[in-house]
């Protein structure tokens, strides 16, 4: 991302940007190459919004054919089974993007995301993946992190009306002003795997709800044997006893803290919610912007989001370790 400069017509179409974040950091949009896979709600809303901020391609993973739940909170898929029967989600979604910005280059790639090897991945330079299950989105950042070269990582959740979003950006180090001088930043980023089995013990007293409640979840989802999000309400009194048997396991954190109500919640959250659906992507769409322009504090590295209560958590789990 180093070599090209920004051509007269990049330079015309992307003039308010570049007065807020500079000719540089839309140069290194410009030429960045960005993976999406799982194409939800809140996934669907990031993809709108990069190809908005004009990255230089984005290539899409989803196999799945529509149905009416994928429908529900993706803007993108023309609502006519005429147009979209015999037709992957990936490839309707492509068609509606590249009319977005077509500067932007949109691509598909076909396959099941866990099967592809570290050289696919060193291609990339960011790559953000939803709707799978745990173990692949901890295969996945793990090649990622095999890479030659940095790619940032992200993981995103919607269930219900609440979100939630992974940051891994590796070994960062990105330069900020303050005051009248420029300072170099460093921050070390835990993988997925190091950032889920903290030990309850090490978290914040008062870390929120839904990083405890979502890990019930996809530890039951993973002995079920289940795919991310096939649970209902009726699974509530094994989520309660698995609940029991991992507060009593790490000797930490009452079951109180992780409600009932709100395992019901994220148990029968097959359906996103829209709006929930744009404040996730949005934040999500302004951390890969910042990660590959170099412009602004990251976050690190989770972000939560409950509509219940309006509010948006950052919580910074696990500690990488020692190279």
């Amino acid at each position: 991302m180093d070599g090209e400069e920004l051509t007269e017509q990049e330079t015309a179409l992307y003039d308010r940007q570049i007065r807020v974040w500079g000719a540089d950091a839309q140069r290194r949009l410009s030429k960045s190459h960005i993976l999406v896979s799982g194409l939800k709600g809140s996934v669907i809303e990031f993809c709108k919004n990069i190809v908005l901020a004009g990255v230089g391609s984005v290539t899409l993973n989803d196999d799945r054919l529509v149905t009416e739940e994928l429908l529900t909170a993706n803007f993108l898929v023309p609502p006519d089974p005429n147009v979209y029967t015999g037709k992957s989600l990936a490839e309707l979604c492509s068609d509606s993007l590249k009319d977005f910005n077509p500067m932007v280059r949109v691509s598909v790639q076909r396959g099941e995301l866990s099967n592809f090897d570290v050289d696919f991945f060193h291609k990339f330079d960011a790559v953000v993946i939803s709707s799978c299950s745990l173990s692949t989105k901890k295969s996945v950042n793990e090649k990622c992190r095999k890479s030659l070269k940095r790619i940032a990582f992200y993981t995103v959740d919607c269930r219900d009306s609440c979100g939630e979003i992974f940051v891994d950006l590796q070994d960062y180090i990105y330069n900020k002003k303050k005051e009248d001088e420029t300072i170099e930043c460093h921050i070390e980023y835990p993988t997925l795997e190091e950032a889920i089995s903290a030990p309850w013990k090490s978290l914040p007293r008062k870390v929120s709800k839904l990083y405890l409640a979502l890990r019930v979840v996809e530890k039951f989802e993973e002995l079920e044997g289940r795919s991310r999000g096939e649970t209902s309400a009726a699974d509530l009194p094994k989520i309660q006893k698995l609940r029991k048997e991992l507060c009593d396991a790490q000797q930490s954190h009452a079951e109180s803290q992780i409600p009932d109500a709100l395992l019901e919640r994220l148990l029968k959250g097959r359906t996103e919610f829209p709006p929930v659906c744009a404040i996730i992507g949005g934040i999500l769409g302004q951390e890969v912007i910042k990660a590959i322009s170099g412009k602004g504090d990251p976050l690190k590295n989770f972000f939560f989001f409950d509509a219940m209560d309006g509010k948006g958590i950052i919580e910074d789990i696990g500690n990488p370790k020692p190279k």
